[in-house]
């Protein structure tokens, strides 16, 4: 089912439950009316002998030994519990700092009535915090007007899991990732990319910086600035952050393995597809059987399952 009406925001809701015998998922969707919503290598040799053949994969091998053991780290990690009867609830909102226009401030009401009806344990964002160029600073007023002042119902003061979008990217920010912020207020949590483990082992999430993925950022950035200042060399970047995330999700023993991130892999919005992560993350989703992708971008909600039954939100 997609739902893409011209001005329409969306929020999800989901609650995991999960118990001894089975795991089953629970998704119940709402929208309402608001405009804000790597690889594979391959080495040619030429090699004349079977003698020197040994020895050039010797050399090989150890220089990829080497490789994997100095450039493979650890995504940071997060524990969050669950309830006492083994189940999860939390919203995904994505696309929404407008200072309280475009509707935020009613989706926002929305928001705490229902994470009030499931007694939610926490939300995440999916991205573009803060429109239209992301932050300037720590001190950036645009923090309290969009995030503090708005989310206020009781129900959602609770930990936000935050991921930066493309209009993030726009701004300062490193400001979004301070911990200054979450000395501000502490429901902020925002790093470009990490492993929240919740239940535990109910669900582990896995949010994934996707903006330095899509090319046309950096070859047609048009009259927008990315703060690209700590993601090049881009290349360097990417490989070690796939590295990083197939690490996570492979050593994954959670009953439920979602990967959160801002850009859709597929769409059928506004945006489209987004060719980057088709090639890139898609088939580190297929390998290790991962149930959900839930991203923002396309300001609409949409939810597409495939013939290999992988969901994407």
């Amino acid at each position: 089912m997609i739902f893409s009406p011209t001005l329409v925001k969306t929020y999800y809701m989901l609650q995991l439950v999960t118990n001894s015998v089975d795991s089953r998922l629970f998704i119940s969707f709402s929208t309402l009316p608001c405009l804000p919503t790597l690889t594979s290598f391959h080495i040619n040799m030429v090699v004349p002998t079977k003698k020197a053949m040994n020895q050039r994969l010797v050399s090989w091998t150890l220089v990829v030994g080497l490789f994997v053991i100095s450039c493979v780290a650890e995504l940071e990690r997060f524990e969050h519990a669950g309830k006492p009867d083994g189940s999860l609830s939390f919203l995904v909102v994505g696309d929404w700092g407008r200072r309280g226009h475009y509707n935020q401030s009613q989706v926002a009401f929305q928001m705490g009535k229902i994470g009030e009806q499931l007694d939610i344990d926490f939300i995440i964002s999916t991205g573009d915090n803060f429109y239209d160029n992301g932050l300037t600073a720590v001190d950036d007023p645009l923090f309290h007007q969009s995030f503090t002042d708005i989310y206020t119902a009781p129900s959602l003061q609770k930990q936000w899991y935050n991921v930066l979008g493309n209009h993030d990217y726009r701004g300062n920010a490193e400001a979004q990732l301070s911990p200054i912020l979450t000395k501000m207020d502490s429901r902020w949590l925002c790093l470009r990319s990490f492993v929240l483990n919740a239940g535990p082992e109910i669900a582990e999430f896995f949010f994934v910086d996707t903006t330095p993925f899509v090319t046309k950022y950096f070859s047609d950035p048009e009259d927008h600035v990315y703060d690209w200042k700590t993601i090049l060399p881009r290349e360097k970047y990417l490989n070690n952050l796939l590295m990083e995330v197939e690490s996570a999700i492979g050593e994954s023993r959670a009953k439920w393995k979602i990967v959160v991130g801002h850009h859709a892999i597929k769409s059928a919005g506004h945006h489209g597809n987004t060719k980057e992560l088709n090639i890139h993350l898609l088939p580190l989703l297929q390998t290790y059987d991962v149930d959900l992708y839930i991203n923002g971008h396309d300001h609409c909600l949409q939810h597409i399952s495939s013939s290999d039954w992988y969901i994407f939100l």
